[in-house]
């Protein structure tokens, strides 16, 4: 029996999942046609609809791939297990929230592409990725609520402002440059909200 070799380079999908995405993440789901993809893919667009049908397939594609890729860090999930105080643990939340989002920097813009064009049908898509980060990052934030440090009924909400404030910092820093605004300084004004004390 003969070897059959494999062709040199990422299979044919990747290589339309990696272009969709680069294109997805810069111009929108409007701003790309498929005959762009299939360009920087190499791939004529009979291919592109080989292997996604419509175009709305080929971004869930997208979208799900990066939101797939996302990983917590075991070290940053220990490092607010570890945390002395409320304050801290809000720190090392936001940090592992920070680097497992821009992990994948293109996933951010697709996101808010996402809520933009293509609204409620992605929503469960995202929910069930994003929501497992959601609860596990709440559980490590719970001992601080029950000890009265941390001023919130429910930790998930903490966890998913932290998450908006990195998903929508790019798109605002756009809006408002030459204002004393930064990611940091955002996450400095939730953490007084949730750690301040009546």
């Amino acid at each position: 029996m003969t070897d059959l070799k494999k062709p040199a380079g990422p299979p044919t999908y990747e290589r339309i999942l990696d272009a969709a995405t680069h294109l997805f993440a810069k111009y929108g789901y409007y701003g790309v046609s498929t005959r762009e993809i299939a360009n920087a893919a190499q791939v004529n667009e009979v291919t592109v609809f080989r292997y996604y049908p419509h175009k709305h397939d080929l971004y869930v594609a997208v979208v799900k791939s990066g939101l797939e890729q996302l990983q917590l860090r075991g070290d940053l999930l220990n490092r607010i297990a570890e945390a002395g105080n409320s304050r801290m643990a809000l720190v090392r939340t936001f940090e592992l929230i920070e680097k497992t989002l821009m992990q994948r920097p293109e996933l951010l813009r697709l996101l808010q592409y996402r809520a933009l064009d293509l609204g409620e049908e992605f929503d469960p898509l995202v929910r069930a990725h994003l929501g497992e980060l959601v609860v596990i990052v709440a559980r490590y934030l719970e001992p601080w609520v029950r000890n009265g440090e941390l001023q919130c009924k429910n930790t998930k909400i903490v966890v998913l402002a932290l998450i908006s404030i990195v998903i929508s910092y790019g798109s605002l820093q756009r809006v408002f440059q030459g204002e004393e605004f930064s990611l940091t300084g955002m996450f400095e004004s939730c953490a007084e909200m949730y750690s301040h004390r009546n």
